[in-house]
Order: structure tokens, then sequence, then C-alpha cells
């Protein structure tokens, strides 16, 4: 249990839950929930996070989806010389328009919007993925693009 009056904020050891049983090879499965109602409670934000290793098999794994809550997902380069050098190039559909990340980068996608599916086109480096769904305190009320069973 962690000491002071802002300890109970702390997640030290993430719960790991998006994509248990999956068998999605290439990137951390299940990933890492670092915030949710479960872990902070009172929280109402659900962040996840992995690290992409390779090209995702079955490539896309994160299908065509919407949120009933605004989601923030930033893909990172992991290149302390280069941080804007994300190492991939990931085809990542929002609404009708294909949007292409081929830097560190941040998409925000208002409540509603339909998003994926994300295909990784070319990989070089390992890189992360982090999805932070803003209201949304529970894997379910995330709902994590098929990723959440």
């Amino acid at each position: 249990m962690a000491e002071g009056k802002y300890g109970k904020y702390l997640v030290k050891k993430p719960a790991r839950e998006v994509g248990a049983g999956s068998g999605i090879k290439g990137r951390t499965m299940p990933t890492l929930t670092y915030m949710s109602n479960d872990l902070v409670p009172g929280s109402n934000t659900y962040i996840e996070v992995g690290w992409i290793h390779d090209i995702p098999d079955p490539n896309p794994h994160v299908l065509s989806h919407s949120h009933d809550y605004d989601e923030i997902v930033i893909h990172i380069g992991a290149d302390p010389d280069n941080p804007e050098y994300l190492g991939a190039e990931i085809e990542f559909v929002v609404g009708d328009e294909k949007l292409i990340l081929d830097k560190t980068s941040a998409v925000y996608l208002p409540k509603g919007t339909k998003h994926g599916p994300l295909t990784w086109k070319k990989f070089e480096k390992p890189h992360i993925e982090m999805a932070i769904m803003l209201g949304a305190g529970t894997l379910k009320q995330a709902g994590m693009g098929g990723l959440d069973k």
C-alpha cells in the first residue's frame, strides 16, 4: 500500500487485461493498463499501453469501431536521439479517411468517431502504442476495438 496523501493515485503495477488470450504476436499482449477505476477508484480514465516489437500478426488486429467516450491514441518512437522517429508506418482509418502515421504522433477521436483498422505497412524499430479513454473508467466502457475480450 502506498504511503502519504497521494500514494493511492500511484500505479506501479499495471493490470494485464486488454487482449488476454488473443494470440496476437509482435506486440505486448495482454497490454498494460496503467489507469482505470479498478486501479485508482474515481479516476474515470482508462489508459493502456503496449510495445510494438514487430508487425503485429494478425495485421490488422485493431478493427473498425467507435466509443461512447473521447479517445486519444498516441504512437511513440523509442529513439531518444530522434524522438519524432516512429520506426514504423501505420495506416489508421478515421471515419473514411486514411491517416499515415510515420512519426511520433497523437490522434484525438471525439466520442462516436468510427476508427480503425490500424494496419502496419512498414516496421523498422520497436515503438509504443497508447490509448487514453477520457471518461471511461473500466475496460468494458473503453471497448478496445475487439481486444477487450
